[in-house]
Order: C-alpha cells, then sequence, then structure tokens
C-alpha cells in the first residue's frame, strides 16, 4: 500500500516529467493526473512549482559558466557582488 494517493503520486510524476525534460512523459501523466481528479488548476501549479525548484540548479551553473569566463553575473543569486575577478579554484565562486 503506497503511502501518497493517486493524485499525490500524478503531482510528483510531472515534477519529475518536467524535471527530466520527458515530453512523453509529461502527457502521459497529465492525462493520467486529470483522470485522478486533478483540476488544471492544480496541474498547472504544480508545473510552476516544479519549473521554478528545476531553475535553481540550472541558474547555477549558468552563474559557474560565466564566472568561468570572468563575466559578470545578470543576477547574482549567492553573492551580491562581482566575486570573479579574479580566477578562483574554490567549488564555490560565485
Amino acid at each position: 500500500m503506497s503511502a501518497l494517493n493517486p493524485r499525490e503520486r500524478e503531482l510528483v510524476a510531472i515534477g519529475a516529467a518536467l524535471a527530466s525534460n520527458c515530453v512523453p512523459c509529461i502527457e502521459h501523466h497529465i492525462q493520467a493526473a486529470r483522470k485522478a481528479g486533478l483540476a488544471d488548476t492544480e496541474i498547472e501549479e504544480a508545473i510552476q512549482y516544479a519549473d521554478k525548484i528545476k531553475r535553481v540548479p540550472a541558474d547555477k551553473v549558468r552563474e559557474t559558466a560565466f564566472c568561468l569566463l570572468g563575466k559578470p553575473v545578470d543576477e547574482p543569486k549567492a553573492a551580491p557582488a562581482a566575486c570573479c575577478a579574479e580566477p578562483s579554484n574554490t567549488k564555490n565562486c560565485c
């Protein structure tokens, strides 16, 4: 027996499908979510929330790439000022 009900499982599956960029998965799980009784507004909220979470590591990778090029980051997330004026061997440049 699962601790998650069918609605909750489909919300998790939608988040995982979005995170893995799997179009067939998202197509399947949106339909399954509707069959499980989720409204489109609930599904949309789950998609938006999953996308926000997905963007955190993507933004960090982008920031790191620009730091390695010695370029300023347009929206620094981890540091208030440019931190990559000089190359650094640390794992957490920005």
